[in-house]
């Protein structure tokens, strides 16, 4: 495809892969189909009467050298269907986007990729498993593959990146502007970092009540399995889960405490067949038929306490979050003493503060 042609029909933002197939099919390509853009033919592909004077509009005022000098000031890339860069594991879906602008490194979609999502109200909980699976997912030479909103997407990128590994987010919106804007310095850091923003949207896309689910097929579709890591009910989360059964791909999904609205969905789901529970980042890996290496331990296996205090309070963390009110009322003995036992376990590499006053076993 002609890059002047991709740029325009990437503008126009209005070609699904079954509009792509019927230009082509009637025009024999998009270099033959632009001239002949009318309502007329806008109607038959079934656009819309608004959405066809919105499409004719952004045309005529379409200024394709000044749109590519944008791109290239920001470091877009504009990728069509045709292209022999386009994501092999994208081809295969049903509805593939017919452009990807992409900024960052465009082969790491070389490499085996997981989708990672989950809510935008992250727990404590739903912090400490992203913690545990990124990593590992990481080591195996995994790329994850996110949305970059607020909560576990974010988070999911952060770990992959205090992993040294790449990551790849998929936005909703027009990449002139990440949305939330709070993690626009994140989208900063993956590009430095060698990792990937993706939207199949044109610079000025402002996202709407369509996009984000239209984002998730294309998170689906670059994975070889989806996991979801948390999701309350009705989750946008469980939208890319059923696309990526639909495509085939493995479903895994976390459990949580049955009493937690942020697990309501990821239970549900897990109830009714939807994806496969797991409890680790193993029993993902597995399941794709990748055997990750272990993490490197970086504790002595024998613990010894300072004290007697300090013994208790390490008996009682484990994987599960605990509040340090929590631990004192359980331990008996005093909170300042508490806090201070818990900070020479972090010390040691024995507890770690999840957030929010939670605590873990290291």
């Amino acid at each position: 495809m002609q890059k002047e042609i991709a740029l325009i029909f990437s503008w126009l933002n209005f070609l699904t892969k079954k509009r792509y197939d019927a230009l082509v099919s009637e025009f024999g390509s998009l270099e033959a189909a632009l001239p002949n853009l009318n309502q007329q033919v806008l109607k038959s592909l079934g656009c819309q009467e608004e959405t066809q004077y919105i499409i004719l509009n952004r045309l005529e005022e379409f200024d394709s050298a000044a749109y590519a000098k944008e791109l290239e000031k920001r470091g877009i890339a504009l990728i069509s269907i045709e292209d022999p860069e386009y994501p092999v594991s994208l081809q295969t879906i049903a509805d593939p986007p017919v452009f990807l602008y992409a900024q960052g490194c465009v082969d790491i979609l070389k490499q085996p990729c997981i989708g990672c999502v989950g809510t935008r109200n992250m727990s404590s909980y739903g912090k400490r498993v992203v913690e545990d699976f990124v990593p590992a997912f990481i080591r195996s030479g995994m790329v994850t593959v996110s949305g970059l909103a607020l909560g576990i997407d974010a988070k999911v990128a952060e770990e992959s990146m205090h992993a040294n590994g790449k990551t790849v987010a998929v936005l909703g919106s027009g990449l002139a502007g990440i949305t939330p804007a709070a993690n626009k310095a994140i989208g900063k850091k993956i590009v430095e970092e060698g990792g990937l923003i993706l939207s199949e949207y044109p610079l000025d896309h402002i996202p709407d009540k369509y996009s984000f689910p239209a984002r998730n097929r294309i998170i689906a579709g670059l994975s070889l399995a989806t996991v979801v890591f948390e999701a309350g009910e009705g989750s946008g989360s469980l939208i890319t889960a059923d696309l990526a059964l639909q495509y085939s791909r493995d479903v895994c999904i976390v459990p949580g405490p049955i009493y937690d609205p942020n697990y309501v969905g990821s239970n549900q789901a897990i109830s009714n067949g939807i994806g496969q529970l797991v409890t680790s980042a193993d029993e993902v890996l597995e399941g794709i038929g990748i055997v990750g290496p272990s993490a490197e331990s970086t504790v002595s296996s024998t613990f010894i306490a300072a004290d007697r205090e300090e013994q208790t309070v390490y008996d009682l963390l484990t994987s599960m979050p605990q509040s340090v009110s929590d631990i004192t009322e359980k331990a008996k003995i005093d909170a300042a003493i508490t806090n201070a036992k818990l900070t020479m376990l972090e010390l040691q590499g024995r507890a770690k503060n999840v957030g929010n006053g939670m605590w873990v076993a290291q």
